[in-house]
C-alpha cells in the first residue's frame, strides 16, 4: 500500500515539537522505509514522534517512530521501538 495522509493526525503539539498517530494496514517494514512519508515532509519536521498502528488487518503492531531526517523532500523514520510486545495473561 502507500502512505494516507488522512490516516495521520496530530495528538499534540508543543515546543516546535509534534506527537503524531498513524494507523495502517501497512506492515511496519514498509512503513519504516524511507521515503514512505514523504508527502508529509511539509508537515513533519526532525524528532517528531509518530505513535503508530500497523498491519491493522493482518498481525498488529503498535509502536513509536522517531522522525531521524527530512530533506529535499524525503522523510525518514527510525525502525519501530514496539510497545506491547509481551502478554503474558
Amino acid at each position: 500500500m502507500a502512505y494516507k495522509s488522512n490516516d495521520l493526525s496530530v495528538l499534540a503539539y508543543a515546543n516546535g515539537f509534534t506527537l503524531w498517530h498513524y494507523t495502517s494496514i501497512d506492515t511496519t517494514a514498509e512503513i519504516d522505509s524511507s521515503g514512505y512519508f514523504n508527502e508529509a515532509a511539509d508537515m513533519v519536521r526532525v524528532g517528531d514522534m509518530i505513535l503508530a498502528n500497523t498491519d491493522t488487518d493482518g498481525t498488529p503492531k503498535a509502536g513509536i517512530h522517531l522522525i531521524s531526517s527530512v530533506a529535499a523532500g524525503v522523510v525518514d523514520v527510525n525502525d519501530l521501538t514496539q510497545v506491547g510486545v509481551t502478554d503474558t495473561d
